[in-house]
């Protein structure tokens, strides 16, 4: 069964928790364990990776101490990751606390309707109004890159009939 896919609604509750869906919470269970890492997004969303996956993620950087000394972009990219992190735990019942200032960042107050969305190495917590712009927005950035795509191999196609003739 594919891992982290899929879309799931859910109502922010009076504490500032999600339910997630039996079908998340073994996919993280299958990834280690309820250890997960909270993450906001630029785009407005709260990222939800399992522990080992966001190490994963961060760890892919050769001698990060030596970097962080010489490089201020590597400090502010660190500065950037460190800040808008967090570990968390799945509760028992399967809620996730969203700390005040993640729920504010993603739009995600208390009775706020939210969008679990699967993203193949965790899932993504969205407000349900800006999960449907942002859907908008994807399929029309692919549909106009299909598009280009096209019009380039049509445009290729009508230069090769006419260098074959």
């Amino acid at each position: 069964m594919l891992a982290f896919c899929g879309q799931d609604k859910c109502v922010v509750d009076a504490n500032g928790r999600v339910k997630l869906s039996p079908r998340y919470l073994s996919d993280f269970a299958e990834h280690g364990s309820e250890e997960i890492v909270l993450r906001c997004l630029p785009e407005g969303a709260i990222a939800v990776y399992p522990e080992t996956i966001y190490l994963q993620m961060r760890s892919s950087e050769a001698k990060p101490a030596e970097r962080a000394a010489t490089s201020f972009v590597f400090r502010q990219a660190l500065r950037h990751f460190g800040s808008l992190s967090q570990s968390e735990k799945i509760s028992a019942q399967g809620r996730l606390t969203l700390p005040q200032a993640y729920r504010e960042h993603a739009g995600l107050m208390a009775g706020v309707d939210a969008v679990i969305v699967g993203i193949e190495i965790g899932v993504e917590i969205w407000n349900a109004e800006k999960w449907a712009e942002e859907l908008v927005k994807v399929n029309n950035h692919f549909r106009e890159k299909g598009e280009r795509e096209m019009a380039a191999d049509l445009m290729n196609n009508d230069l090769n009939k006419e260098n074959q003739r």
